[in-house]
């Protein structure tokens, strides 16, 4: 019984995630991510009781797997530098892969329909990120700017490069975009 559960809510998840990113959040209704989900409407509001709620579990879940994906191997990496190329490559590596999941973030990351207390939550799951951005400021790696609007415009510039990968001729090297976008990004940060 749990496992269907767990069904239900996924494909209910799933299907607002394809809506949601295809016609925007007032342009999709909770009958329309039903019927996607093969659901009764009923079911869907058993476990999200607004569309408000859902649109935000699926923001904090994609979030999620966004954060766990970008911290991946970074313990490895030696250098303040290389671990925050790696985090660059992580980044650009998921949205590449997941599609959907970062047009989702892209469209819903300044919605009003994201709670405060969901952006609150969701930005525990970055403290690896805002702690390399300060060790750096500290360290005298990087400039003196704001971690917020530090990773903020990491984040939109990683945006860009997925695009420039998605829309390019796929004969083209993937990695020489990312080596190419982590370059110029370093250099508006690094302190030499």
């Amino acid at each position: 019984m749990k496992e269907q559960v767990i069904d239900k809510k996924t494909a209910i998840m799933e299907a607002a995630l394809k809506l949601f990113t295809e016609r925007g959040f007032q342009g999709t209704s909770t009958a329309q991510i039903s019927k996607e989900a093969s659901v009764a409407t009923g079911t869907l509001f058993n476990y999200f009781p607004t569309k408000e709620d859902l649109i935000n579990s699926l923001y904090f879940e994609v979030k999620g797997q966004l954060s766990q994906s970008m911290g991946k191997e970074i313990e490895a990496q030696s250098t303040f530098q290389d671990k925050l190329s790696k985090i660059w490559s992580n980044l650009i590596k998921w949205g590449v892969d997941n599609q959907e999941e970062f047009l989702f973030v892209g469209q819903f990351c300044s919605s009003p329909y994201i709670t405060k207390f969901t952006r609150e939550e969701v930005m525990k799951e970055y403290v690896f990120l805002h702690d390399l951005v300060n060790e750096g400021i500290k360290t005298g790696l990087i400039r003196d700017f704001s971690a917020e609007l530090t990773i903020a415009i990491f984040y939109q510039a990683s945006r860009a490069v997925v695009n420039q990968i998605l829309d390019s001729d796929s004969s083209q090297d993937k990695n020489k975009f990312i080596g190419d976008g982590f370059q110029i990004i370093w250099k508006g940060l690094a302190m030499n």
